[in-house]
């Protein structure tokens, strides 16, 4: 693994710098949390800003409509996007960092030119239809079912924690194409147009308030086989590549997030005298080191991916079981920083630590992580 840069990536890195002090103090003001059809124009706007600018889709192939840049381009992308305060992918997340990766990769030509344009374009928004009320954690378990009946897949059940349905064009869905198959062996992945009659979407409301999660409900919802991703009941493999996304990579914007948080709360540290705790100074100062040292691994996970194809490999559990204890000890140790004003319910902070709790489940939950380090990774036999 090389942890320097060429001489062309910071040259990258100056010219992006240079454009995102252009353009950001231009942008609108944020719309409101509740306010969707306002985030996912916003959203998709920036999306198009960056499109109009070269910068959508970096590491995407050319063929797909990315630059086909370097990882290690995508990682500067990343960093300093982050560092200068840009909007992050918002309503793009689905189809930015999960299902236009899987398309790219797994797609037919058609699939491609039709559906990853305008995801790039900042066009479409994607939902992710996997998680089910009845499967838990166990996402093989899924029950919805797609019957075929001619040129159309006949859909019916119901999805829960669907990130961004109530704004989405699209949804990546899992269905059970052979009930009589192995629970792994009988799923098919599919693309849904959300406006399909048949599909009802009811939004939940999180912890923190908002409602960027949704059940969905499919009564005999048609959807072509044209639709299909990979073929059929090869699903769960098709699925282990959006999972590699989006364990490998979809989180690495977020640890420099989380890297600026640390250093705001350094600082609040030493203006309101909790600095002079040596308790809590150690406390920062492994935090830093943690994610540091995640952002290291985040380098090691992209070398890995330049030197497989493009695609994650498994090492992107490693980094997401490990980032989401890392995430939640952070506002955890906001907790001690701030004192009362981490209880104010209309501080950006109480909403950050509360989200910070969905971390070990989100992506997979960390017993998840733990069964595919144990069994991949160390090579220890499967639990009975």
């Amino acid at each position: 693994m090389d942890l320097s840069y060429t001489p062309e990536e910071e040259e990258f890195r100056a010219r992006l710098r240079e454009w995102l002090a252009k353009v950001l103090p231009g942008l609108p003001p944020k719309p409101s949390p509740d306010d969707w059809p306002g985030r996912r124009a916003y959203d998709l706007g920036w999306q198009r800003m960056l499109y109009d600018a070269g910068y959508a889709g970096l590491h995407w192939p050319a063929d797909a409509g990315g630059r086909g840049a370097t990882p290690t381009q995508h990682l500067i992308f990343l960093e300093e996007t982050e560092n200068a305060g840009a909007p992050y992918v918002g309503a793009n997340f689905v189809g930015l960092l999960h299902a236009g990766p899987t398309i790219a990769a797994e797609g037919s030509a058609g699939q491609r030119a039709r559906w990853l344009p305008p995801v790039l374009r900042g066009e479409e928004v994607w939902c992710q239809g996997f998680s089910e009320p009845d499967a838990g954690s166990d996402l093989a378990a899924l029950r919805t079912r797609a019957r075929r009946d001619g040129d159309d897949y006949v859909v019916n059940g119901s999805k829960i924690w669907t990130s961004h349905a109530e704004v989405a064009d699209w949804c990546e869905l899992l269905v059970r194409t052979d009930p009589k198959a192995p629970k792994h062996r009988g799923i098919s992945w599919l693309a849904m147009p959300m406006d399909a009659p048949g599909i009802t979407v009811r939004p939940l409301r999180t912890l923190a308030g908002s409602t960027e999660f949704a059940e969905v409900f499919l009564d005999d919802v048609r959807v072509p086989v044209a639709n299909r991703v990979g073929e059929e009941n090869d699903g769960w493999r098709v699925t282990m590549v959006t999972l590699s996304f989006e364990r490998g990579t979809a989180f690495v914007g977020e640890v420099v997030a989380c890297r600026r948080v640390l250093g705001e709360l350094a600082r609040e540290a030493r203006k309101n005298g909790r600095w002079d705790d040596a308790v809590l100074r150690r406390r920062l100062g492994r935090l830093n080191a943690e994610f540091r040292a995640l952002w290291r691994l985040t380098q090691w996970n992209v070398s890995e991916s330049e030197r497989s194809g493009g695609v994650p490999g498994i090492g992107g559990s490693v980094f997401k079981l490990r980032y989401s204890r890392a995430r939640q000890d952070l506002y955890d140790a906001a907790a001690d920083v701030l004192g009362p004003e981490a209880l104010d319910l209309d501080s950006r902070w109480t909403l950050d630590r509360l989200s910070s709790l969905s971390y070990t489940i989100a992506a997979g939950t960390s017993q998840i992580q733990r069964n595919i380090v144990a069994e991949r990774i160390l090579g220890l036999p499967k639990g009975r």
